[in-house]
């Protein structure tokens, strides 16, 4: 692969993750989020980065040309209160992908990857907590997560019309549930592992030793560590699959067995408290690696206990910093 890399999203928590592991691996990195810098997941020294809004056309044709390959993470997204709550605001990301693929056509970059979701399987497949593991050609007849889900499914389907009509070389990912340290763990746009280990300190920091939970905890999902999501990114840019693939644990996790892991780690005991009302998502989720297995002969193996124990050191120390700074330290 070559050297002159950029990565869309560079700012969030994938993106800054998989800019360290290129930059170690040699490749020149430039990572542009429309975050400000003090709200980058991580910020290196040794990439360039870049603060635009990759919505604009301009942006995206001026951050692609040079560039031999493109990663495109940028999207609206968070967990699923800020889904449901943000559908539209979702949906505007398309146009983030439109323009970074018109300009990689412009450019000819040698690859381009596309970070799609396990949000673009239909609800209809999702019912129950033992639902089914997903396999990529389950998504059709579609009826995916509103917003931002079709937001992802209509990506994928640029991706692939513009490899089919221009010989555009695209990657195209679709990752379930990834966690680790630096992700967002606070304010809304967390997802379950960061917003339950963020719930366990705190319950057990003031003495509470109890949480709220979404749901009646039964809802089931897979559960992938960052450095799994790197390893599968990595095979799948050096293959030669262009059609979609699964991205994700195989392993079925219920938010109760999450809590109760995360509770585990943190050495304590944590009541549950339901709030059946809450913005659940689907009832069950879970990735079907056949594919995987077949094209990359490797599937995601880091088992949640072992990925949840850095992830729950680091929100902790987040946590600490955090409470010094509202104590007046």
């Amino acid at each position: 692969m070559s050297n002159n890399i950029l990565i869309a999203g560079g700012g969030g928590f994938i993106g800054s993750a998989l800019a360290r592991a290129l930059v170690d691996q040699g490749k020149v990195v430039t990572c542009v989020d429309i975050k400000p810098f003090d709200q980058w997941c991580q910020l290196h020294a040794d990439v360039t980065n870049i603060c635009a809004d990759l919505q604009q056309k301009d942006a995206c044709f001026e951050a692609v040309e040079g560039m031999d390959v493109v990663y495109n993470l940028a999207c609206n997204m968070g967990g699923m209160g800020f889904i449901e709550s943000n559908k539209a605001l979702c949906m505007l990301s398309v146009l983030i992908n439109t323009h970074l693929l018109m300009a990689a056509k412009e450019f000819q970059v040698e690859k381009y990857f596309f970070a799609s979701s396990a949000c673009v399987y239909p609800d209809y497949l999702q019912s129950t907590t033992d639902v089914i593991a997903l396999k990529e050609a389950s998504v059709y007849p579609a009826m995916p997560e509103d917003g931002y889900g079709w937001e992802k499914l209509f990506g994928e389907r640029m991706c692939q019309n513009f490899h089919q009509d221009f010989g555009l070389d695209v990657r195209i990912a679709r990752f379930h549930n990834v966690y680790g340290p630096w992700g967002a763990w606070d304010g809304g746009r967390e997802k379950a592992p960061a917003a339950i280990t963020r719930k366990v300190i705190e319950a057990i920091d003031n003495g509470s030793n109890s949480i709220e939970v979404w749901g009646d905890g039964e809802q089931t999902r897979s559960f992938m560590y960052i450095d799994d999501c790197l390893e599968g990114m990595r095979r799948l840019m050096e293959s030669d699959v262009t059609d979609p693939i699964n991205i994700g644990r195989s392993e079925m996790v219920s938010i109760n067995q999450l809590i109760d892991t995360v509770a585990t780690i943190a050495g304590g005991v944590i009541q549950k408290n339901y709030k059946l009302d809450a913005p659940l998502g689907v009832r069950g989720r879970n990735s079907d690696n056949t594919m995987i297995l077949e094209k990359l002969d490797w599937q995601p193996s880091i088992d949640l206990k072992d990925g949840m124990q850095p992830t729950y050191a680091w929100i902790k120390q987040q946590w600490a910093k955090k409470k010094e700074v509202g104590h007046g330290g």
